[in-house]
Order: C-alpha cells, then structure tokens, then sequence
C-alpha cells in the first residue's frame, strides 16, 4: 500500500539528516507498529512520507512513485500524537466542521456522518462536550475521527496511545483494529508499549535513523535474539548501528522480494474537496462561534474597542472648553485676523491646536494597538491547526481569505466607532465621510499587516511582540510629536501608518478654526488631503494581504 526506498529526511534543507536511506514496506489492509528508542526518527520518518520534511528518495503508494504530494494526502492522512481542533468547540462541530472543509454535502448528510464517526471512536456520548473539556484519551479519539473524514486508505499515527492508561491505551488501539478489519484501512502507528506489539501485524524497527527490521513479532523475536520485545532496546545497545543494517540487508532479502510481488489494491475514486467559496463560508462560520464563546479575547476585543474611545475623551475633557470657544466664532476671516493680533488668542489657539492634534495622533495610535490585537496572533496561534488541516484538504487561499476578512471587518468597525464616539463628544468638526473612511482604513490595514507578520511566524509570542514593536515606532516615526530630520522624515512616512491617519483626519477640517489653529502653529507641514492618506493607507493593507497570501502558502510546520 505505502513503501518509501532509501528515504533521507532532513529538519531543513541542507541540514544534517535525521532519517538516513530508510527503506520499509507497509502492506494494505494490516495494521503496523513502528517502534524505536526515543529520538530514533521514528516520526520524522512519518513526516518525510507525507513530505512535511525536506526528503530525497522514493515514496512509493500502491506500487508506484509519488510525484505528487496532493495525490498521495488525497488517500493517506496523519494522526499527529496530540488531537489538533479548537478547544471552544464540541466535539461534533469539530468534525462536522472539518466534513464541509473536505467532503462537502448538505446539512443531513453532514450529521449523518457526524454521528457514524463519533460512533465509530467511540464518542457518541461525547459529541456535545467542547473539545477543552475532553479528556486525554477522548482527544485521541477525537484526532482519529478527525482524520477519518477524508476516508483515507492509510492512516499514520504518530503515538496516538502516548500518555493514555493501560485501558485507554488498549481502547485506541481497538479502535485501529476495527479500521483496519471492519474498514479495510492501513494504519502505521508509532508506540512506545512494546508490550502492546502482540496486537500487531508487523513490527517496524528504527534505530538511530534507520530501519533496521520490518515483520511480524515472532521474526522479529527471532531476528534480534530475543524472548521478550521489553529487551528489544537492550539488544540494539549492544552493537552499532552498521551491525544492525548488515543484519537485516542479509536477512530481509528474501522477504523484501515476497513483498515486490504484492499486488497492490485498486485506487479509490478521486476525492473532489469543496469549492474556495464554499470553505470560505465554513471557516467564516467557525471564526464567528469561536470569537462568540472565546469570552477572554472578545471580552478583551470588547474592552479596547469601547474603552480606548473613552480615554480619547477622557484626556479631552479638560481642553473641550477652549475647543468650543475657538469653534464658536465662524463669521469670516475678518474677525479672525483681528483677534490673530493678540497674544491672549494666540495662547489659546496654540494649546488648542496641539490639544487637537494630540486627540487624533492619540486616535490613531490606539486604532493600531486594536490592529495589533486583531492579526498578531490570528494564524500563528493556531499555526499547526492550519497546516493539518491544509493536509486534508483545505484551501490556503480560502483560509488566508476567511482570515482577511475577519481582521479588516474587525479593524475597520473599531475605526467607524471610534471616529463616530470621539467626534460626536468631542464635537471635532469635519467631513463625516472623510473622517471615517481615514479612521477606518487605519484599523483595517494595520490589522492586516499584523496578521501578515503573524502568517509569517509560527509563534504567536513571536508575531505579537513584532507587532507591538511595529506599533510602538508609529508614534516617533510619524514626525506629529517629535521633529524628525527632513531626510529621516521622507525615508520612513510612507511606512508610517500614524502620519497618514493623522494628517488625513486633520486635513479633513480644512474649513474649521482647528484647522487653522494647527496650521498657524506650522506653515511649512506638509499635510495629505483624506483620499491622499487613504490611498496610501490602501497600500499597507495590499502589503498585509500578499504577506498573509504568501505565509499561508508556504510550510511552517512548527
């Protein structure tokens, strides 16, 4: 069913290899234990099947070489040790989820399949518990029934029975008998019981990155001159692993012709997965009821988006009487030129026009601390989610997609509250349409650029503190509160996401005495009109989507 012929797998290309010239046959229809002392290679060896590793070398599915990893995932899938599905939903959604992801089908069928496959793990009970609540055995279970949804040929498990008690341990593997003698299946599993081996097929040894014997539990017995498989580890120590290599290439001669010979079993019809529309709605679905009963992030969601507004009006509160003393007098420029003659107005409207700028510098700054809260940890918390679930089926670009359009909507009504919150108490003068476009954009591109360096880190501590970082250079760098070198100014303000909501904002009360009370405070400024700002502020958020796009595309397996 599967074989791999002088397989090398490396962590990374160039690195060192961790597997070296392995060559193991599992035939269809058995189920198979692969063994090995700690560290051997046993999962890398998994890994480099599938091709989640650097490899070279043949993998072989039903005979024949695979040129083409889509073809072989589309019949083989992986059991990781740890059951990969989010902890805030129960275990049927889990699974229905991951139906619509990869089969597809209406809402009876669904739940039809839903209920055959909790029934068949042995989780029928459990379909209404969330996924946090199930114990370590029941996320095994959980895993498998995930795995199944493809209706895989073969099914690898990496220590699907690691850390379970004996009688959760005995349990997981019925369940594997069961696929394999009521289903027809191919499992590969990797365990560490090796009292647990008379439950096998065939046995496959790996010794310090090599498979040194494959067979049935007797030969293997007798191969390695042993009574118990508890003194297996022992006897390997007793010589090096050159020893053990000759041994099986002259004995596993015979036996590896046997196996040429098998005749492999027909191909199953090829698996259509669901169209990238069709995905997207399913993730849109699943993002919506995560954020809904994740009550920590949409209680932090919630707390920034309507309390940062509150502190925008808070340190305003003290200057709204000035404000509203320079925006009472709208008669003509006349009287304004008079009164521009004394220094008492010149005071006012100074301390007014920096208390204004201040106000929406401060907006803005607090627009992409949200951005940062959105996308920082978006993809990369749940990195390995995402790469087992592309292994099944799911489409990068609707995932990247449903991702996008969570983090711009997000940002982008944190910036309209906070525009319409802070405009409204504050009473900022201004074009509506023109304010809220800017404030808008500001959230919904640095939410994307933050979700663009999050696609690209596997580590969601990693892509928070690049984010936080990235924030907190906004402020210096725009040039509104400290003066920058004319030089320094021009080099960095196209990158500068706070200069150009900022200026955008201001610019959009070119009609009002705050205005003018800022730009008597500096001439010389150069300021961007609100569709200059929002063009550039359309080019961060074109910059955050093809680095969302292109760290989806790639592998980043942690």
């Amino acid at each position: 069913m599967l074989a791999c012929r002088n397989l090398t797998v490396r962590p990374r290309a160039g690195a060192p290899a961790l597997v070296q010239g392995a060559t193991a046959r599992f035939a269809s229809g058995g189920l198979h234990a692969l063994i090995g002392p700690s560290g051997c290679g046993k999962t890398t060896l998994l890994k480099g099947i599938l091709d989640i590793l650097p490899t070279e070398g043949d993998i072989l599915l039903r005979g024949r070489r695979v040129t083409d990893q889509a073809a072989l995932l589309r019949e083989v899938a992986f059991a990781p040790q740890f059951s990969i599905a989010h902890g805030k939903l129960t275990a049927a959604e889990s699974v229905a989820c991951a139906l619509r992801l990869y089969q597809g089908g209406d809402v009876a069928a669904v739940a039809a399949r839903v209920g055959e496959l909790l029934g068949l793990v042995g989780l029928a009970e459990r379909g209404g518990t969330l996924v946090e609540k199930l114990s370590g055995g029941q996320l095994r279970r959980l895993g498998l029934a995930l795995e199944l949804t493809t209706d895989p040929a073969c099914l690898l498990c990496d220590e699907v029975t690691s850390g379970l008690d004996p009688r959760s341990e005995d349990q997981i593997l019925a369940v594997l008998r069961k696929l394999v003698a009521g289903r027809g299946k191919t499992v590969v599993c990797v365990i560490h019981n090796l009292a647990k081996l008379v439950q096998f097929d065939t046995v496959t040894v790996v010794y310090e990155g090599a498979v040194v014997f494959q067979g049935p539990l007797p030969a293997m017995l007798a191969h390695f001159r042993i009574v118990d498989a508890l003194t297996l580890y022992d006897r390997l120590s007793e010589h090096p692993l050159p020893h053990w290599q000759d041994a099986w290439t002259e004995a596993g001669r015979e036996q590896a012709l046997a196996e040429d010979r098998e005749v492999p079993p027909p191909a199953p019809p090829v698996r259509r997965v669901p169209a990238l529309t069709a995905q997207l709605r399913t993730l849109l679905a699943r993002r919506w009821r995560l954020l809904v009963r994740d009550r920590g992030y949409l209680g932090l969601t919630l707390a920034i988006t309507f309390g940062f507004p509150c502190l925008v009006v808070i340190f305003a509160l003290g200057g709204l009487p000035q404000m509203r003393g320079l925006a009472l007098d709208q008669s003509g420029t006349g009287l304004l030129e008079s009164i521009r003659d004394q220094a008492e107005f010149r005071s006012s409207a100074a301390n007014t026009a920096n208390l204004v700028s201040g106000l929406i510098i401060f907006q803005v700054i607090l627009l992409c601390l949200m951005g940062s809260n959105n996308g920082a940890r978006e993809i990369a918390g749940e990195r390995t989610l995402y790469e087992k679930e592309r292994m099944s089926g799911l489409r990068p670009g609707a995932y990247a997609l449903s991702k996008l359009v969570f983090a711009a909507l997000l940002g982008a009504a944190q910036g309209v509250w906070m525009t319409v919150f802070v405009k409204v108490l504050c009473q900022f003068p201004g074009d509506w349409a023109d304010q809220l476009a800017v404030l808008a954009a500001v959230g919904a591109s640095m939410s994307v650029v933050c979700l663009g360096l999050s696609a690209l880190l596997t580590s969601p501590d990693k892509a928070s503190l690049l984010s936080i970082y990235l924030v907190g250079f906004q402020l210096p760098l725009s040039g509104v509160v400290l003066a920058l070198p004319t030089a320094i100014v021009w080099a960095v303000r196209p990158f500068i996401a706070t200069y150009w909501g900022w200026s955008g904002y201001l610019t959009a009360m070119t009609d009002s005495r705050f205005y003018d009370a800022v730009r008597m405070l500096d001439k010389d400024r150069w300021l961007a009109q609100p569709a200059a700002a929002g063009a550039v502020l359309g080019v961060h958020f074109a910059v955050g989507v093809g680095l969302v796009f292109w760290g989806c595309q790639r592998k980043h397996w942690p």
